[in-house]
């Protein structure tokens, strides 16, 4: 297949799109390379991928109707995986246009790309954060989320919305992925892992916010990318179950789908430092602080619905994704 795969030289999409080429698809990265974080992070994913003979790459950001628009109509994708978006739910409190010019515009303009150029299937990165204030675990996909507390969890519930105004009136297939806490090698410089892992190498304190003591469906990025292409795989079509009088977010008339996509397995902060220090050989000084404001005390994924339609099984421990990740920064980073 053609799959554009937008934010390719991301966490999750230079993974995904070293999979796709793998399988033998052609691929074609759309990626601004911004400075959210460090640029030379993800110059060296980019770097990987840019010898394959089938895949392509422009920088340009989702805000930029013209350069998307001359994408969709160079390459001709069959189908579209939307990982670009302005990540973070703390950076949401200091910066909350950023996640309205990405998320908001940059997917209308994903959207109307897909409609008008016929894509097959737009997948698309939601997230776990929609799940807000909820505190019902583990979070099923037929939970109301309508109480989001940061802004970014806001504007991904917007993407689910908007998603399924596009597969309603344009019968564009559309399945949304909601992301549980995502680690492993390559990963992003402001997650948890990836900050603990240097601070503890440089001998400094690392910042353990509510006290350690919440908790989170981590999922190691190889698990994420097969569920990712599992669902990309599955076109959905209007479900034959939906019940207009007992409407939930996960089914619709629509040709439109969200799901769960994490471990199913719950773990304490406190247990992923554990592991980490065991891996590194050594200890952590803790500075223990009172939850951040947006953040969750925990989340925990229950994917019943994407283990039946797609076969998808999580099977990487957080013992073996803690010791790749660590295995991999030592090399990238000579420590």
């Amino acid at each position: 297949m053609r799959v554009l795969v937008t934010g390719a030289a991301g966490f999750i999409g230079s993974h995904l799109s070293e999979r796709l080429l793998a399988r033998g698809d052609e691929v074609f990265g759309f990626d601004d390379l911004n400075a959210y974080y460090d640029p030379r992070l993800k110059q060296a994913r980019l770097a990987r991928l840019i010898p394959h003979p089938n895949f392509g790459f422009v920088r340009a950001a989702l805000e930029d109707q013209a350069a998307l628009n001359a994408a969709f109509a160079d390459f001709a994708p069959q189908r579209v995986v939307n990982l670009a978006a302005q990540a973070g739910v703390r950076y949401s409190l200091e910066n909350p246009r950023a996640y309205i010019d990405s998320n908001i515009v940059g997917f209308l303009n994903v959207l109307e790309a897909c409609r008008h150029r016929g894509v097959e299937h737009l997948v698309y990165a939601s997230s776990s954060s929609v799940y807000g204030a909820n505190r019902k675990l583990p979070f099923s996909v037929e939970d109301g989320v309508d109480h989001p507390v940061s802004l970014y969890a806001a504007t991904k519930k917007s993407n689910e919305l908007m998603a399924h105004t596009y597969s309603h009136l344009f019968d564009l297939p559309t399945t949304g992925l909601r992301f549980f806490t995502v680690y492993g090698p390559w990963g992003r410089p402001d997650m948890s892992l990836f900050l603990f892992t240097r601070k503890i190498l440089a001998g400094e304190p690392i910042e353990v916010f509510n006290h350690g003591r919440h908790s989170r469906d981590f999922t190691y990025v190889d698990d994420i990318v097969e569920g990712v292409i599992r669902s990309l795989d599955r076109v959905p079509a209007p479900d034959p179950d939906y019940d207009a009088m007992a409407p939930t977010p996960a089914r619709s008339s629509a040709p439109y789908r969200v799901y769960n996509i994490g471990n199913h397995q719950q773990v304490e902060l406190l247990r992923y430092i554990e592991v980490l220090e065991q891996c590194l050989g050594r200890r952590s000084e803790r500075l223990l602080l009172p939850l951040q404001p947006g953040d969750v005390p925990d989340t925990y994924c229950d994917v019943e619905a994407l283990q039946r339609d797609t076969g998808y099984a999580p099977s990487t421990p957080i013992e073996v994704g803690v010791s790749r990740f660590v295995e991999w920064y030592r090399y990238f980073y000579q420590v």
